[in-house]
């Protein structure tokens, strides 16, 4: 009997470090933030230090301990058992599904500033963004299941699409600056947030744009020597997605209104309005391409690293074994990876149904945020749980050991909890505030509840195969 396929290593220092940047960098995040003001910069900085600082040495150290394929799903099941690690991995799973059609509409919107006056007429037509929605999720799919190889390269590419619109965003930012001076004066009460409950809910969204450094662990069996590799790429992948967002959003408060970058579109408006102000149009089409690029790139690192969860899983027999079988040519997870890349496409289609192209950008964002967030909490509580088991010599702990370890950990639950509880407050100019509640919650529920239930029927099949 010929042993089955094993997982590929392809996935190398520099490729992981990219990956990083691709799946944390998205430049949408800096021209939503800079829309608030500059007290922005603040919550950006609390942030940094409450959440994705806690995430990091979370990760570093559970992939460290253990740093095979499936990542969250397999720390969550040694910390807490088969139903809970399914669980966590079942939520992650489904909440990055609106995420797709959300960074491809970004996407959609901004490539469109290449083509000038023509390419703005389809600015609302939702056809143009449900159809580069459900492309792109095609090629990142076919890609991913051809091979590591292929997919990594795509998501190495479209880092270019975070760092260089950043560059050339800051470049432009500080000769506006320097030769017209700033769009408004700001001083240290700017600074200071203002709480009120529109402005809380809104803080949740920035932390959420702090998450994703848990998603390259999914992938651990693809990574050459995960446990040397992991903990540096997240240190400069991390640093590199801390300066791009707050210098990102302090070059945009310092050349725009605010009023000029909200909305889908916003970064590449801002870059527009800039380089006819510098004279320098001609920047324009190519750095328009470049962050519809970057759009790609994140679906394409989150769909890649997110189908090794119900691949893990399959292994587990906690879904059909299908989603546990490796190409034998490609060595790839292919029926995870395209059941994955065909409920993306599916999501993509129900999303735009009966909206607006920026109604459906904003139920895709809303849809993703207090399910995105549930698994950290699975995530921060299984690091605290697992500083009881010791840990081998070859594992990198948080220096500080088990105590560092457990403060860093509640800080990161802590904020994780606090962003959820934000994220169901409604919108104040929500008409029927309730039942907007009522619709979070209960679509949350729902999400839980059929998690659940797949864990619960997959459980009884594989039991009576045993009896059989």
């Amino acid at each position: 009997m010929l042993a089955a396929p094993a997982l590929k290593r392809g996935i190398k220092f520099r490729d992981l470090v990219l990956f990083y940047v691709v799946s944390g960098l998205s430049v949408r995040w800096t021209a939503t933030a800079a829309a608030a003001g500059p007290s922005v910069l603040v919550v950006w900085i609390a942030a940094l230090t409450c959440f994705f600082v806690p995430l990091a040495a979370s990760v570093m150290e559970l992939s460290s301990r253990y740093p095979e394929e499936g990542g969250l799903y397999v720390w969550t099941r040694e910390a807490f058992g088969d139903s809970s690690g399914f669980l966590a991995a079942w939520i992650y799973w489904m909440s990055n599904l609106p995420y797709f059609a959300g960074v491809l509409y970004f996407g959609a919107a901004s490539a469109l500033f290449a083509f000038g006056a023509r390419g703005r007429t389809l600015a609302a037509n939702p056809l143009y963004y449900v159809a580069f929605a459900i492309l792109w999720l095609a090629i990142i799919t076919l890609l991913n299941i051809r091979g590591v190889n292929a997919g990594k390269w795509l998501n190495n590419v479209s880092a270019l699409g975070s760092l260089l619109p950043l560059a050339v965003l800051i470049l432009l930012s500080a000769a506006s600056y320097v030769r017209f001076g700033p769009v408004a004066h700001i001083n240290a009460a700017d600074l200071a947030p203002h709480w009120s409950v529109k402005n809380a809910v809104f803080w949740s969204t920035v932390f959420f744009a702090f998450g994703g450094v848990e998603a390259g662990s999914a992938m651990g069996g693809e990574i050459e020597n995960p446990r040397r590799v992991i903990p540096w790429a997240i240190l400069i992948g991390g640093s590199i997605l801390a300066v791009g967002y707050i210098a990102g959003t302090a070059a945009l408060l310092a050349a725009l209104p605010g009023e000029a970058v909200g909305g889908p579109d916003g970064f590449i408006n801002g870059i527009s309005l800039l380089s006819a102000h510098m004279g320098m149009g001609w920047l324009l089409p190519p750095v328009a391409l470049l962050v519809g690029l970057n759009a790609v790139g994140g679906a394409a690192a989150y769909l890649s690293s997110t189908s090794r969860l119900p691949f893990v899983a399959g292994i587990d027999h906690y879904l059909p074994s299908a989603f546990g079988w490796i190409h034998a040519r490609y060595r790839t997870p292919w029926v995870a990876i395209g059941v994955y890349g065909l409920a993306g496409i599916c999501v993509a289609l129900l999303g735009q149904a009966g909206t607006t192209v920026r109604g459906a950008y904003d139920v895709l964002v809303s849809m993703a945020i207090i399910s995105y967030f549930l698994p950290y909490l699975y995530l921060f509580l299984a690091m605290i749980r697992l500083q009881n088991r010791p840990a081998g010599p070859e594992v990198r702990r948080v220096p500080g050991g088990k105590p560092v370890a457990i403060a860093l950990a509640s800080v990161g639950l802590l904020s994780t909890a606090l962003t959820i509880v934000l994220s169901v407050v409604p919108a104040s100019d929500e008409p029927n505030k309730p039942l907007a509640v009522a619709k979070v919650l209960g679509g949350t529920i729902v999400l839980v509840g059929a998690g659940v239930a797949v864990f619960l029927l997959e459980k009884r099949r594989a039991l009576s195969r045993l009896q059989v």
